[in-house]
């Protein structure tokens, strides 16, 4: 008797033990990622070109051995500030994506390459300024999803988005917008979607940002001509609950060239 109620014990036990392992893998392999998104300012001269070598040689493969991956690096090709690289960094764990500088200073092999750009004299720096935007992916698109290319000498081009909202009721506004049908019209109008993030930490808050890719700029007309004309687009946009006031007050639009050494 105490036997048989041993077993049972030990296989209750073992399958809650099951049972939560379970779900913390399906809740991993659901997790929303999380996105450093890093803007170096550089200047016309050799700081691009140390640039080019530190993220190559040095920071991606440092980063992947993080279990950080696909990291992605950008030039400006349209914006503002030229030259400026960006850098994308995802990842599912929140203290690594966050600690990622404290976690370098910790690897040797990544010290060893990052040497030249890392401990560069004060006289000659190998940036202007680095700004950094933490942000946390929509619940509706919970992954990055890097642009599937058959060639990786294709060309294809980026568009990295940011939309600025007045109040913060504004922009849990326009986050419903996006899960409400405009992943869908996106899809439809065949443009490439990367990554949705909801700013989390940074400047110009409350704001979300993200990514879509294109194979060139012909293709980035016709989409978003496509995704402005559907019907569905201009039945959600004019609904009362987002149409009543401006619920972006600035829209930030650059057009990103991949490095041949980008992941993404």
């Amino acid at each position: 008797m105490q036997r048989r109620n041993f077993l049972k014990a030990a296989l209750a036990t073992s399958a809650a033990s099951f049972a939560a392992t379970a779900e913390a893998q399906s809740s991993a392999t659901n997790a929303r990622e999380y996105y450093q998104l890093r803007k170096y300012l550089l200047r016309s001269g050799p700081q691009p070109k140390l640039a080019d070598q530190f993220f190559s040689t040095a920071l991606i493969p440092a980063l992947n051995r993080l279990g950080l991956s696909p990291i992605g690096v950008f030039r400006v090709e349209f914006g503002p500030q030229t030259p400026t690289y960006y850098v994308l960094i995802p990842g599912t764990n929140l203290e690594t994506v966050t600690n990622v500088d404290l976690l370098l200073a910790a690897d040797n092999d990544f010290l060893k390459q990052a040497e030249p750009f890392w401990s560069a004299p004060a006289k000659e720096p190998p940036f202007e300024r680095i700004e950094s935007t933490l942000l946390k992916a929509f619940e509706g698109w919970p992954k990055l999803v890097a642009p599937a290319i058959k060639d990786p000498k294709a060309k294809r081009i980026f568009q990295l988005r940011t939309y600025e909202s007045p109040s913060p009721a504004d922009h849990v506004r326009k986050v419903e917008m996006f899960h409400h049908g405009e992943f869908k019209f996106f899809e439809k109008a065949g443009c490439g979607q990367v990554f949705y993030g909801d700013a989390l930490v940074g400047p110009n808050l409350p704001k979300l940002t993200y990514m879509l890719s294109f194979p060139d700029m012909e293709a980035l007309s016709a989409g978003w001509q496509r995704f402005g004309s559907d019907p569905d687009w201009k039945k959600l946009s004019s609904d009362p609950r987002y149409s009543f006031e401006s619920i972006v007050s600035n829209v930030d639009s650059l057009i990103l060239n991949p490095l041949p050494y980008s992941q993404i």
